[in-house]
């Protein structure tokens, strides 16, 4: 009975029709090729790059309207927030954020006020950011939880909860599953949480009249626009028919027509596309082929952005050249925002625009004329720019390349599948990452000849043709700090939600804050700052990675760092209602589950609806003010020395040996065991116990002992022959309907 129907599938997806040519409904992934000029009027030449140097012209006008509406509710979640102090209204109005909150403003209201602040020049009040890790569908449900807790928008949320403080940040960035979370909000015009659950409802449970059009012979009809709500993880991405295989096999058979109709526009592919097109239908359900011709820059044109009713939102992704597996902290961090994509470290130092990525430039100049032929004069001849590249799910996948992640702990994770099965997939994942295919291909490299590379740094970025970009954790900063800790940002807060599997059991042990703090003292890092952070035992043996704890709260214990970084709010997934170390590779969840994710999350970030600390919400508060009142030399209210003392982190350790379910299994780069780890680097520590700048080579994508013996990465002649697929995607579909149907015969054992 099995064998019939994989055959039928089979042939659906290969067959002559779907071979000869891609249906129209796949051109919109495909980028597109324009006219663009710049701003000095008919034949002058677009500058799409500059340097990191600040922020970017919109970025300052957007914040500048953004901190005149975070402003009243900010006020109004602190006065909550310190209701009960004793002086707690002389201590706002000192700190500038006094006085009677007016009624909240929404829609073109929120707008005006901001803009009259704006007029105003109002003194300037503590920015919150919010920092989601990576961790897959975990990191996603878990991080909602916390939005949701944070959020006015959720029923009570004010009450028993953090309500009003998101209302209040303003930026909020995300890795990897973390950054499913802030990219599905955003592009889905910063929908609330509460209103993606109440949507599901039956939403699992496909209708007789979806089942029935899944028989539909018309190859335009697509069955999977509109029809389920955001976040339906019933079914697996790999297979997201389910038990119905015509459905998984028509799914993938767009994707791959989408897919192929990038190439034949002459665009190189990756797997990168094939894992963005897959996540798009649970993100984006409600957009054609979910969201097929969605772009990541059209947010600008989205009045709730445009009004700076939102957070600003950022993706992270990783640099990484084919033919290495493990990079480290000397890597170069790529941060993607509605404006531009770059990077602030000085291997790059430069951010290019992000919608018009894909452009063939140099120095951030078009160099192709549009339409051009031999008789033109193309010194008046527009350029040609290309637009559509910048496809939202495309850079949400760049920054979640989950496959290449699953090839490198794929060896090491017990499946509860048979062991047949598991050396499938794993011969199945490893000829992909030969072929490089784990990769986030953007081409034309957007940084080609960019003259902005800090002195005594390695350019080898600028010099290739081609940019390769990956899941921002795998230098094991699994929660992105970097954009948020910039000087030009002006933080004074990160809430860091870590739902990383650091161990065995898949908890968090602090390990993201340890490498990050530890990068900022390698050349890479040399222009950044963090709080002083302990070793992961002492997260584990102290507890720190199961409640909320402050890192950097006395900005007086810092004046060694290269300026005083942000307070860090450090909130760690731990289990309250329901298991939430769940696989990063759990690819579906039933409804309960999800709940159950989102619950847990929202108990996680209020210590259990304020009920296992009554005075969390006030102590939340003094971590908000804490950089505003010692700039300002205020005296601190007793109720926030009490919270400091609960909750700030005072340089205790415990060091002691932890079992082997409990030991992080990420190695230090620069210690292990509490000893200089020289085997992991090319590291040189002064004196052990201390931090040192650390030796490297020439290429900023420095790899462990794991993938030494590698040629250089500075060597474009070792790439020459680098695999990227420009064929048909043939092998695509029928890789991929293969790796569907072993989900289905895992169902069924």
């Amino acid at each position: 009975m099995l064998l019939p129907l994989l055959v039928a599938a089979l042939l659906s997806v290969l067959s002559p029709a779907h071979c000869k040519h891609n249906p129209p409904a796949a051109l919109p992934y495909a980028p597109r090729r324009v006219a663009c000029t710049g701003t000095d009027g008919p034949g002058s030449v677009p500058q799409l790059l500059r340097p990191a140097t600040g922020l970017s012209p919109q970025e300052e006008r957007w914040l500048a309207r953004r901190d005149a509406a975070t402003a009243p509710w900010l006020r109004e979640f602190l006065q909550r927030a310190t209701a009960q102090f004793d002086g707690g209204d002389l201590f706002l109005a000192e700190l500038g954020l006094g006085g009677v909150t007016a009624a909240l403003p929404e829609g073109e209201g929120a707008a005006a006020a901001a803009a009259a602040l704006e007029n105003k020049g109002a003194s300037p009040l503590p920015r919150i950011a919010v920092a989601f890790s990576g961790g897959g569908y975990r990191s996603m449900l878990t991080g909602a939880g916390v939005l949701a807790a944070m959020d006015a928008r959720t029923p009570n949320a004010s009450v028993h909860g953090l309500g009003g403080l998101l209302q209040a940040a303003s930026h909020v960035a995300g890795v990897s599953g973390g950054n499913w979370l802030v990219g599905s909000l955003a592009w889905n015009n910063w929908t609330a949480v509460n209103d993606i659950v109440a949507g599901w409802g039956s939403g699992d449970d496909e209708s007789e009249a979806e089942a029935e059009s899944e028989e539909s012979d018309d190859a335009d009809y697509d069955e999977d626009s509109g029809n389920s709500p955001i976040w339906d993880l019933h079914d697996s991405i790999i297979s997201p028919g389910g038990m119905n295989i015509f459905k998984s096999a028509r799914r993938w058979d767009r994707i791959s027509n989408a897919v192929q109709a990038k190439q034949d526009a002459g665009f190189e592919t990756s797997l990168t596309d094939v894992w963005g097109r897959a996540l798009s239908y649970n993100f984006f359900p409600q957009l054609e082929r979910g969201g097929i011709g969605y772009t990541w820059s059209s947010l600008r044109d989205s009045q709730t952005f445009r009004d700076a009713q939102m957070p600003f939102p950022i993706s992270i992704s990783d640099g990484r050249y084919p033919g290495s597996s493990v990079i480290n902290l000397n890597a170069t961090l790529f941060e993607f925002n509605p404006f531009e994509m770059g990077s602030w470290d000085p291997t790059l130092n430069a951010f290019f625009d992000v919608k018009y990525l894909g452009t063939n430039v140099s120095n951030g100049n078009p160099i192709t004329t549009y339409n051009s032929t031999d008789e033109d004069d193309s010194t008046t001849l527009p350029r040609e720019c290309v637009t559509g590249y910048d496809n939202t799910a495309f850079i949400m996948a760049t920054s979640s390349t989950l496959f290449n992640q699953f090839l490198l702990r794929i060896n090491s994770t017990k499946l509860p599948v048979p062991k047949f099965i598991t050396k499938l997939a794993t011969h199945f994942l490893n000829d992909l990452s030969q072929d490089y295919n784990d990769i986030a291909v953007y081409h034309p490299n957007p940084f080609r000849d960019s003259p902005h590379v800090r002195d005594n740094y390695t350019d080898s970025i600028t010099r290739a043709d081609s940019l390769y970009l990956v899941d921002g954790g795998e230098d094991d900063e699994n929660i992105p700090f970097l954009p948020l800790i910039q000087q030009a940002r002006a933080i004074d807060v990160i809430f860091a939600v870590d739902s990383s599997a650091d161990m065995k059991l898949q908890w968090p042990d602090g390990s993201s804050l340890v490498h990050t703090y530890e990068r900022q003292f390698f050349k890479q890092g040399n222009f950044t700052a963090f709080p002083y952070i302990p070793d992961t035992n002492t997260f584990v043996n102290l507890g720190l990675n199961k409640r909320p704890t402050f890192f950097g709260c006395d900005a007086s214990n810092m004046t060694d760092l290269k300026y005083i970084p942000p307070l860090v709010v450090y909130l760690p997934n731990a289990e309250y209602s329901f298991q939430s170390n769940q696989s990063a590779f759990k690819l579906s969840y039933s409804e309960d589950q999800r709940r159950g994710m989102i619950r847990n999350g929202y108990e996680m970030a209020t210590r259990n609806n304020l009920t296992d600390d009554p005075d969390f919400l006030g102590c939340v508060g003094c971590a908000i003010v804490r950089r505003q009142q010692e700039r300002l030399n205020i005296s601190l209210p007793i109720e926030c020395e009490s919270c400091f003392l609960t909750y700030c982190w005072d340089g205790s350790l415990d060091t002691t040996e932890l079992p082997d379910m409990q030991k992080d299994w990420h190695h230090s780069f620069v210690y292990e065991n509490g000893a200089p780890n020289d085997t992991a680097t090319n590291a040189s520590v002064a004196t052990p116990g201390t931090f040192a700048s650390l030796q490297h080579s020439d290429s900023p994508y420095l790899r462990d002992s794991n993938s030494r013996g590698l040629p250089d990465e500075a060597d474009d002649s070792h790439f020459q022959n680098t695999r990227i697929y420009r064929g048909t995607l043939i092998n695509i579909k029928f890789l991929m309907l293969l790796l569907c149907i072993l989900t289905f015969l895992v169902g069924l054992i």
